[in-house]
């Protein structure tokens, strides 16, 4: 299954069909970004083998700058791929689905490739699937803020900020060699 109504927040556990989808996705915007994508990867938690999940597919798009991607707006929603905004500062962000229902089946982030916001998509998914420990973590917290919080995605959202941030430094110093704790 995927897709999930806009604004709300249900967790189901990791589904095969995920990385299929996210494969084809992935090869989809390859073809039409041409040259201006550097790399496209499967990210978020439908990326991570151990966790449940918000049934959306997340996609990080890296690209050289961002302005690279203005000329491929139209095209991308030609194709269903529809603008939304500097959702965060540093990327852009994309949606898919049935916008008549209001559901989303695909985020798609582009940012600067192997800069700040790339390289914590990469790392965060690469870590939460090497330690399954950590995933675990994680998995309990978001299914905990979304018992709390199922019709309120911005709250759900902010109560996991902390637990990632703290995930990330880990992460980071896991990348660089150190230990992990």
């Amino acid at each position: 299954m995927t897709g999930l109504k806009r604004g709300t927040v249900k967790l189901i556990p990791h589904q095969e069909e995920w990385d299929q989808n996210a494969k084809e996705m992935i090869g989809i915007l390859f073809e039409l970004l041409n040259d201006a994508a550097i790399d496209i990867q499967h990210v978020g938690s439908t990326a991570i083998q151990s966790i449940h999940a918000k049934p959306i597919i997340d996609i990080a798009v890296g690209v050289g700058e961002l302005n690279d991607i203005l000329p491929y707006i139209e095209l991308l929603k030609q194709h269903g791929i529809i603008y939304r905004g500097e959702d965060v500062k540093g990327q852009m962000l994309f949606v898919m689905g049935d916008f008549q229902n209001d559901t989303r089946t695909h985020h798609i982030h582009v940012v600067k490739w192997r800069e700040m916001e790339w390289n914590h998509y990469i790392s965060f998914r690469d870590y939460l699937n090497t330690y399954p420990e950590k995933a675990m973590i994680y998995d309990e917290c978001k299914k905990k803020l979304a018992a709390q919080f199922p019709d309120d995605r911005k709250s759900y959202t902010e109560g996991k900020q902390g637990l990632i941030e703290c995930l990330l430094r880990e992460a980071d110093r896991w990348k660089s060699g150190a230990p992990v704790s």
